[in-house]
């Protein structure tokens, strides 16, 4: 349409250029206009008046007819335009935004059963492709090399190399295995971010089980975090999330915390560039924990642990382990985060309707909490002000009640969330907080 259309306009064109010519052929043509008066053209004189008059009369008519077909072919063309449907998309044009590409780290040392840890992840991971799995190997223990080794290309293998011992001070000795971890931490997390250049990772350790959607989750909270300067990390762990005191019928449930749980979780590569100068020697996880590191930013963590660990032997000779993490529940369910709104993650928004969740509960004492739970749906709010106070509540409910830089595991601006008998509990600091103590630690 579009070419015939060309092709009129075209048309009309020659035929003004025509006409023009023609007419000043016949101008420069002798005799074929009546002149002045000659011999040879005794009336001239008097024919050349009306003659010019009539000439000048047709060519303005033929000159208006010619516009007004212009301004028809125009409008024509216009009204086809518009009737015509657009062109499909190209399939590039079409595609969705392309997704990053997030490895995911394991840490290795001297565990055969890394195949639990690898044979999970492999099996939920949703692309191979935008989720590669680097497996970073301490210790140069030979049975495990050979199961990361079974595993192929599925899995790209990378040894630690220096093995050697870490000159450590005496009162330290027992703790070589920390010093060794942290220099295993710092290399391979180097290897992802510098040598490899990814943008973020996924850390996971090889005593670690993943839940089914454990790759949704990261997927769905990856673009919070980039956006938001208030976050640092986003963790898969829940440090209260023992069976009994989590809500495993709203899994969905998301929360942010100022404590940094680890334990399955995600970095940019910013926050490497901020980190790597100053890595700890030994002590890591705490040392991220430590106000001058976490400068006022949290963490995004589930209601239901999207991690499970299953070693209880390790350098801290299962510390919490029998108390603790061997309860902790594993989500065994799938929710689809990337087709959920998390934007109340946000910190204004979740600030806003979180605190006033928390501090317009009822306030209850601890003994008509465990005589009464399960009675009543509703959430209430046991209130504490003080180290003391908060550990003494802490133990009596079965939290964690260690305190890292005065920080609660699970924490947000001081108020711990969980289930106690059914029943939303906020063990909360006076709404008059205002900030944490460092020496409650």
């Amino acid at each position: 349409m579009l070419k015939k259309t060309s092709l009129a306009l075209g048309g009309a064109a020659l035929f003004l250029a025509w006409n023009g010519l023609l007419l000043l052929f016949l101008w420069s043509r002798p005799g074929a206009l009546p002149g002045p008066q000659s011999p040879q053209n005794p009336e001239g004189s008097r024919l050349l008046p009306a003659q010019l008059l009539q000439l000048a009369q047709d060519t303005e008519a033929e000159l208006r007819l010619q516009r007004d077909l212009l301004l028809q072919i125009q409008k024509f063309s216009r009204l086809q335009h518009q009737k015509t449907p657009k062109p499909p998309q190209t399939p590039r044009a079409a595609e969705a935004p392309e997704l990053p590409v997030i490895p995911v780290l394991v840490l290795a040392c001297d565990r055969s059963s890394v195949r639990r840890c690898l044979d999970k992840i492999l099996r939920y991971r949703p692309s191979a492709r935008r989720f590669p799995v680097i497996v970073s190997q301490d210790c140069g223990h030979a049975e495990t090399a050979r199961v990361i080794a079974s595993y192929g290309q599925a899995v790209a293998h990378i040894r630690q190399p220096d093995l050697s011992d870490i000159p450590v001070p005496p009162e330290h000795r027992k703790f070589q295995g920390y010093y060794k971890i942290s220099r295993h931490y710092r290399w391979a997390l180097g290897q992802v971010f510098r040598t490899f250049r990814y943008r973020a990772a996924i850390v996971v350790e090889d005593d670690l089980e993943v839940a089914p959607d454990f790759f949704e989750y990261f997927q769905a909270v990856f673009p919070l975090l980039q956006r938001d300067p208030s976050l640092w990390c986003i963790s898969a762990w829940n440090d209260n999330g023992k069976e009994a005191m989590v809500d495993a019928g709203h899994a969905e449930l998301l929360y942010r915390t100022d404590f940094f749980p680890g334990l399955g979780w995600l970095l940019l590569a910013e926050l490497w560039d901020e980190l790597e100068p100053k890595w700890p020697p030994a002590f890591w996880d705490d040392w991220m924990r430590q106000p001058e590191q976490r400068r006022g930013r949290s963490c995004v963590r589930p209601e239901v642990s999207r991690t499970m660990t299953f070693g209880r032997k390790g350098v801290s000779h299962g510390q919490f382990f029998d108390q603790y993490l061997k309860f902790i529940k594993l989500n065994d369910r799938f929710v689809p985060f990337t087709q959920l709104d998390l934007s109340y993650l946000k910190k204004e928004e979740y600030e806003r309707f979180f605190l006033q969740q928390v501090y317009s509960a009822p306030e209850v004492k601890i003994e008509e909490l465990q005589k009464d739970a399960g009675r009543d749906s509703g959430a209430v709010r046991l209130q504490y002000r003080g180290r003391d106070s908060f550990k003494a509540l802490a133990k009596a409910l079965g939290l964690m009640d260690d305190l890292k830089s005065g920080v609660p595991r699970a924490g947000y601006r001081g108020i711990v969330s969980f289930v106690c008998r059914g029943r939303r509990v906020f063990l909360a600091p006076p709404s008059d907080w205002t900030g944490y103590d460092p020496s409650w630690s």
